[in-house]
């Protein structure tokens, strides 16, 4: 398989867009109701902490399954490389969902979740860990990706020792990415308007 036909199953794997789905089959248009986004954080908030998990998997699943088996098919000498082209279309992808014609996407924490558990796991349960951690202590969902984000290029840096290591780059990138998907978070952090997670607004 040539691997730009790899990049376009990634990104179409990221579009998938399971919390549309989960709300539609609740008769819940999610993007009108709790903050609007189709993430798992929001799909907790408004259809219950379970849905809200089932979502997460399967928001993490876009991001591992398309770095973990498609470099294994694809026809190239740089599988690697390869890997983290496929991830970060698998991002944009859920970001920016082709079925959703672009609009209502996530911020992309959980794909990119995905992503590092395939390319760097130990990082990524030192970041989820990170993340348990900040959330359990504050309550905000933001503050906890934010922090998570931050840790993980830091882990794959003290665990490889490589700052011109592909996988170090990419996290460093995505961390941005994730930043920048936040910058309405942040706003709202700063300002002390950040809401604090709660379970269920409702379920019809």
């Amino acid at each position: 398989m040539a691997p730009i036909i790899g990049v376009l199953i990634a990104y179409l794997a990221g579009s998938i867009p399971s919390a549309y789905i989960a709300g539609r089959i609740r008769g819940v248009d999610l993007r009108k109701h709790g903050s609007g986004n189709l993430g798992a954080t929001n799909v907790a908030r408004v259809l219950g902490p379970r849905i809200g998990a089932v979502v997460f998997l399967a928001d993490v699943l876009k991001g591992f399954l398309p770095v973990y088996y498609l470099p294994i098919v694809a026809d190239t000498l740089q599988p690697e490389l390869w890997a983290l082209v496929y991830g970060v279309a698998a991002i944009l992808g859920h970001v920016k969902p082709i079925f959703l014609l672009g609009r209502g996407g996530g911020k992309g924490v959980a794909t990119a979740s995905g992503v590092f558990i395939a390319l760097a796991p130990l990082p990524m349960m030192i970041s989820m860990a990170t993340w348990i951690v900040v959330f359990w202590i504050s309550r905000y969902v933001s503050l906890a990706s934010l922090c998570g984000a931050i840790v993980l290029p830091v882990a794959i840096y003290l665990l490889r020792r490589d700052i011109h290591s592909a996988v170090f780059i990419a996290s460093v990138v995505i961390a941005a990415f994730v930043f920048w998907t936040h910058r309405a978070n942040i706003g709202r952090l700063r300002r002390g308007e950040e809401h604090r997670f709660v379970k269920k607004e409702a379920t019809s």
